[in-house]
């Protein structure tokens, strides 16, 4: 088996810089230009592993950013180019997610014949591996199109969405039109490249305390994903637009992650733009802000634990300069004591009054960033209210930002007593360049109450643009349809309306140079921004996506 797919193997992300330290065999797997993974086999493995490699060289763990409804009732046209005929010809349309249901109308011609280019699912390691990768199986237009004509298509092509949230993705941006036009995706002449993830290792759910049947994905998995779609795009020599309806909660919320650093330089160039969900974290009371400006420079704050949560994580993050020191106490006051900050150190803790344990690194300096973090990762929790107590050891003010796991990674009864919706915008979601969109209720005119809000832990602006994400038709398994809900709804509708802007300046030859980060700015300056309101701003950001009047101003330039 392939060290990328073994559980014995941890996936630890390494500088290009160092392969040459550690190549044998198939031990290294290339990410990127800048990142490799290392596959470290590990006999024992346990959560204090995380310390004996640093925090930066673990994937982080992503869920799905939206909610799918398959009652019909609420379906509406998601198709909103009025008087342009712009339909996404010879845009690629690229979705990293859970698969797709290839065999659905919504994804093919009125022949009959796919519009899809080509899948890659990690899940299958029984045909053919693209070029260029060393894992899974790629199904090409030519098999699809041999399949959709065979009596039982599943055995020439046996690749599924179980999940049902790419599909749903998928036929948001690029869904081909119902007989009675009661549904359409943005831009139904576009094709589609489709990534299916694999999902994460054990290994890595260990050591991030994820249950092991929880379903989420792992960033290194994301990274190759996206890698394939720009070297399908580029064999083409095709724009793309690539949607990533993916969230996550982990890291430091300021773009400094290795996919954030990766969709960050392939926007600024020509042909590829990056559009990211904001996440749906903004009621869900999994962040918390505080600060200490006076004399002892101590916070305390409470985290109520649900008894259905018997393993979750919990990252502090304290903003320069400060240095702080941890004590945390159960829901019946038995104490770790003060621990302090170090380089390597991982302390398991076993309570003796219940059957809690936790783990603890308190790094004086993580890798990625050079920022303190404190890691609090539970087992086994004692319901109820526990105790965080933070302190400097510099004697100095300090503040600090904590969150708890994005998406359905824990349940809803595991919360801050105190929490705070804003800076709650999930990875990659907080990268600078590539646009990020929340989501709105296109019927009522307000914000999702879940949807993440800015700004970034740096003070970055984001979102960049609200856009509709209540209730969108979309496609889903099996040839039905239904409506999706959330950020990652929202997203896809962004990213047909950059295929739009790829199709104006490209495809009709009114511009021949454009970056993904070019076309963003387009649609951020033609924002439609309601007076009530000052922008940007944490919430909306520049403004809702208005399309028509991106394309009326641009067809009023030339």
């Amino acid at each position: 088996m392939s060290k990328i797919l073994d559980n014995n193997y941890y996936d630890l992300a390494i500088s290009n810089t160092l392969i040459q330290d550690f190549r044998s065999g198939d031990n290294i797997t290339w990410l990127n230009n800048e990142f490799s993974l290392l596959h470290v086999s590990k006999s024992d493995k346990q959560p204090c592993d995380l310390g004996e490699y640093p925090y930066s060289l673990f994937s982080a763990l992503f869920t799905p950013t939206s909610v799918i409804d398959s009652a019909p009732e609420a379906i509406c046209n998601t198709q909103q180019t009025k008087n342009f005929t712009l339909l996404g010809q010879g845009i690629l349309v690229g979705i990293v997610d859970t698969g797709i249901d290839y065999l659905h109308p919504a994804f093919r011609n009125k022949d009959k014949t796919t519009r899809i280019i080509s899948i890659w699912d990690q899940t299958r390691q029984d045909g053919v591996v693209p070029a260029g990768f060393t894992f899974g199986t790629e199904y090409t237009k030519v098999l699809l199109n041999n399949a959709l004509h065979s009596a039982d298509p599943m055995i020439l092509v046996p690749t599924t969405d179980e999940n049902g949230h790419g599909t749903a993705i998928a036929s948001i941006v690029a869904g081909s039109p119902t007989e009675d036009r009661s549904f359409s995706g943005i831009v139904p002449n576009s094709e589609l490249i489709v990534v299916k993830l694999k999902e994460a290792k054990q290994n890595l759910k260990m050591i991030f305390s994820v249950p092991e049947d929880k379903l989420c994905y792992q960033e290194s998995d994301i990274v190759l994903g996206v890698r394939y779609l720009i070297s399908v795009a580029q064999r083409l020599k095709r724009p793309l637009v690539i949607c990533i309806a993916l969230g996550s909660n982990q890291g430091s919320h300021d773009g400094r992650g290795i996919l954030s650093l990766f969709l960050e330089s392939i926007v600024r160039t020509p042909d590829i733009s990056v559009v990211i969900s904001a996440g749906n974290e903004g009621n869900s009371n999994r962040h918390y802000f505080g600060t200490s400006m006076y004399p002892p420079y101590t916070k305390d704050f409470q985290l109520n634990v649900g008894a259905q949560d018997q393993m979750f994580s919990m990252e502090i993050w304290p903003n320069l300069p400060g240095r702080l020191a941890i004590e945390v106490s159960s829901p019946d006051r038995e104490t770790i004591s003060l621990i302090h900050p170090s380089f390597y150190t991982c302390e398991k803790f076993t309570f003796k009054s219940n059957t809690s344990v936790v783990w603890i690194n308190n790094m004086a300096f993580e890798r990625g960033t050079g920022d303190q973090l404190i890691l609090l990762r539970f087992m086994d929790p004692l319901p109820g209210i526990w105790y965080i107590h933070v302190q400097s050891t510099d004697n100095e003010p300090f503040s600090i930002h904590s969150w708890l796991p994005s998406g359905d990674l824990i349940s809803n009864d595991t919360f801050f007593l105190f929490p705070n919706p804003d800076t709650t915008i999930t990875a990659p979601g907080n990268t600078w360049h590539p646009l990020t969109v929340t989501a709105y209720n296109q019927l009522s005119g307000n914000i999702l109450n879940e949807s993440s809000r800015g700004y970034t832990r740096s003070g970055l602006v984001k979102p960049d643009v609200a856009a509709p994400g209540y209730q969108i038709s979309c496609a889903l398994p099996g040839g039905s349809y239904g409506t999706l809900t959330g950020t990652g709804a929202a997203a896809a509708y962004a990213a047909g309306s950059l295929a739009m802007i790829f199709e104006w300046t490209q495809g009709k030859g009114n511009f021949t140079y454009v970056t993904g980060e070019q076309a963003s700015l387009m649609l951020i300056r033609t924002a439609s921004r309601n007076p009530a309101y000052s922008y940007p701003n944490n919430i909306w950001g520049y403004g809702t996506i208005d399309v028509f009047k991106l394309l009326s101003r641009l067809s009023d330039d030339m």
